[in-house]
């Protein structure tokens, strides 16, 4: 007996217009299963919003296909009304009802409840995110913050299939932004509700996501598991967005075997494992992150710093070569003792970068 399963979330060809400017063009996306996060990473204005609305049905498509639990959505012929696609969206922008309390906005995702059999009941959504005290207020009497939590409560209190959520996170202190992440992605992943999550933000796009779509001058460019996304970038454009890191000119040297070998100009042999297949002899832009080098007060190969920035629990150091090429560095912040512009900084060879990412 051959049993078909069904894909939880697609998209298909799929076109999301808003205007010339805010588009994204040909989407294809899949959430094989139930229950997992997706988060859309991009700089603001390049249309993730578009997405949202236009899966929840606030937007029409004129290609492609929607589809969520093998029933269609949307095509260039069929469009399911929003309040048929048991879809809840949370907009970055205060979207309460400004006649209504707090408790009340709350109430309203509750009526829309579908039935689906969560564990969580109101007083839980309030408690994990900090609502009690302002239930009895009005939404103008409320802080852009606590605006964006009341509306993300009340989308999970509808008990929907699907949850969107715009930039979530975007207007709240830092100290209380970590906490509620852990918490709204432990929740998610308990009751195991799918969610697509809209942020401009790369820590909290890798930190919440089960995969990672990164969205670029109108397409996607790539959907992966973070992991990937950071340590293997599929061009240069996506590595430029992340800005983690820096490309030098290297030449491969071998590219047969299980490790690779590279040849910089000054920094000398890099080996490791080619995640594109070049032959020997090729000229190739090589990506340096962060974390690629590490700093050695006895080696010989030594830079110049140019530039120390701390943060934290590790300072970047910037490092120039005699051909002009800047590289950053980390360094641990109680490494035993930092160095000043101008000083030669040492790095360890040879080096090893276990993803060789070229282009």
């Amino acid at each position: 007996m051959i049993i078909w399963l069904i894909t939880f979330f697609e998209v298909k060809d799929a076109d999301f217009i808003a205007s010339d400017k805010n588009k994204v063009k040909n989407v294809n996306l899949k959430i094989e299963k139930q229950g997992e996060i997706i988060t859309l990473l991009g700089p603001s204005g390049v249309g993730k919003t578009t997405v949202l609305r236009t899966i929840a049905g606030l937007q029409k498509i004129n290609k492609g296909e929607i589809y969520l639990k093998g029933n269609l959505l949307s095509s260039d012929s069929h469009h399911l009304e929003p309040e048929k696609r048991n879809i809840a969206l949370s907009f970055q922008d205060n979207s309460l009802f400004p006649n209504y309390r707090v408790i009340e906005n709350i109430n309203f995702g509750k009526k829309r409840s579908n039935g689906n059999k969560y564990v969580y009941e109101d007083k839980d959504i309030i408690k994990l995110l900090h609502i009690e005290p302002i239930l009895e207020k009005f939404p103008h009497q409320i802080s852009a913050g606590e605006a964006q939590r009341v509306s993300l409560a009340r989308s999970l209190m509808s008990k929907p299939d699907l949850l969107l959520l715009d930039e979530p996170f975007s207007n709240i202190d830092q100290n209380l932004k970590d906490e509620l992440q852990n918490s709204v992605k432990n929740l998610l992943k308990k009751i195991n509700l799918t969610t697509i999550i809209v942020t401009h933000d790369s820590y909290e796009a890798f930190s919440l996501a089960d995969k990672c779509g990164i969205i670029l001058n109108q397409q996607l460019k790539q959907f992966d598991i973070p992991y990937n996304v950071h340590h293997e970038p599929n061009s240069i454009e996506v590595a430029k967005f992340l800005n983690k890191g820096v490309f030098v000119d290297v030449k491969v040297v071998s590219s047969d075997c299980a490790v690779h070998s590279l040849k910089h100009k000054e920094l000398g042999e890099i080996r490791g494992k080619l995640l594109n297949n070049f032959s020997e002899g090729s000229k190739v832009k090589l990506l340096l992150q962060p974390e690629d080098l590490i700093h050695d007060d006895q080696s010989s190969l030594k830079l110049e710093v140019v530039d120390r920035k701390f943060r934290g629990t590790n300072f970047i150091y910037t490092l120039k070569t005699k051909s002009g090429e800047h590289l950053p560095v980390f360094v641990h912040s109680h490494h035993i003792h930092q160095h000043e512009k101008a000083e030669k900084f040492g790095i360890k060879t040879p080096i090893y970068i276990d993803h060789l990412v070229c282009f």
